[in-house]
């Protein structure tokens, strides 16, 4: 490979990233601090990049040199950072996932797929009971921030500035096309998490249980009628004006793990977790074409709930309900 295509490729790459609605050349002018005709001349070819400019635009955009020049290397490059007491704050997780599905939103044709272990962050935001403690939940128990510790949970500790901004991602990836896959176990997570606030004496009474639990009946219905219209709309909107496309698979076999990749333009993104709140990102073709295949196998073999299979998807919602009341009467009210 010659080195003017390896400089072609180098800003293929980078206007993949960039997306459609931002300014490749002012942006990257502005990065290499050179005017927007020398970015230009770069762009197409008739400039050659310096070893130092070529250095800032790889580390800048992720991009991998092996790649550019067609080497096979035996490893896969991700990346991502690891979230911990120390560095980990819940606004800015909120804002990085806010601006990463504005990226996505940014070009023409996506499609997101989400292989659910459970409850998938975005469908926390419909209900703000839901936000609330899964933010609580967060903090004391993955994070053990200590001034939780000791801490009851409460409906109304929640700053409205952060729930406000859990609505903007909200609204972000109900733009976006979706394709969710779900098992029976996707939602035993989340309850198990409120019963073991429950066994440990972390709520303050058995009415914030049971308000938590009809929270959950009304996003698991807001859900059901998602599934059955085939699209996304706000929760609350009584004329359910159409958003996104969403389509809802149960696979009765599989167990998600919550993995998720995204297709923009043709180009695929994969976000794998790992250590159970963390997620490494990854561009790599041959990584992600086997993302694809996986994803796509596991389509063929569940069951298709949103808009046919109404016998199915009675089923499957209500199997998740009679969970949701038979404990609401455990309680005591």
């Amino acid at each position: 490979m010659t080195t003017g295509q390896i400089q072609e490729q180098l800003f293929k790459s980078i206007k993949d990233k960039i997306g459609e609605n931002q300014s490749a050349v002012e942006e990257i002018a502005k990065l290499l601090e050179i005017s927007t005709d020398s970015a230009y001349r770069r762009i197409r070819g008739e400039k050659s990049v310096t070893i130092d400019e070529l250095q800032i635009l790889c580390n800048h955009y992720r991009v991998s040199l092996d790649r550019l020049m067609n080497l096979q290397p035996t490893g896969i490059l991700f990346q991502g950072q690891f979230l911990d007491r120390k560095t980990f704050r819940f606004e800015e997780y909120v804002t990085s996932m806010m601006h990463n599905l504005a990226y996505m939103n940014s070009f023409k044709e996506k499609e997101f797929y989400y292989m659910c272990k459970d409850l998938p962050i975005f469908h926390h935001y419909h209900i703000r009971e839901i936000a609330v403690f899964k933010w609580f939940f967060w903090l004391k128990t993955y994070f053990q921030f200590p001034e939780f510790e000791k801490r009851k949970f409460k409906f109304e500790d929640q700053p409205d500035e952060l729930f406000a901004l859990e609505q903007k991602v909200l609204h972000l990836y109900n733009q976006i096309p979706s394709v969710e896959v779900w098992n029976l176990e996707s939602m035993n997570i989340f309850f198990r998490q409120i019963e073991f606030y429950h066994d440990g004496g972390v709520f303050e009474s058995d009415k914030d249980v049971w308000r938590l639990y009809e929270a959950m009946e009304k996003m698991w219905a807001h859900l059901e009628e998602q599934a059955a219209l085939g699209y996304k709309f706000n929760y609350g909107d009584a004329e359910k004006k159409p958003i996104g496309k969403f389509r809802m698979y149960f696979n009765e076999v599989l167990i998600g793990d919550n993995s998720m990749m995204v297709v923009m333009d043709g180009n695929k993104m994969s976000y794998v977790a790992h250590t159970s709140i963390n997620f490494m990102i990854t561009q790599d073709p041959a990584f992600n074409e086997n993302m694809n295949n996986h994803i796509q196998n596991q389509i063929k073999r569940a069951t298709l709930l949103s808009e046919v299979s109404e016998k199915e998807r009675a089923r499957f919602f209500r199997i998740i309900r009679d969970k949701i009341l038979h404990r609401k009467q455990a309680l005591k009210m």
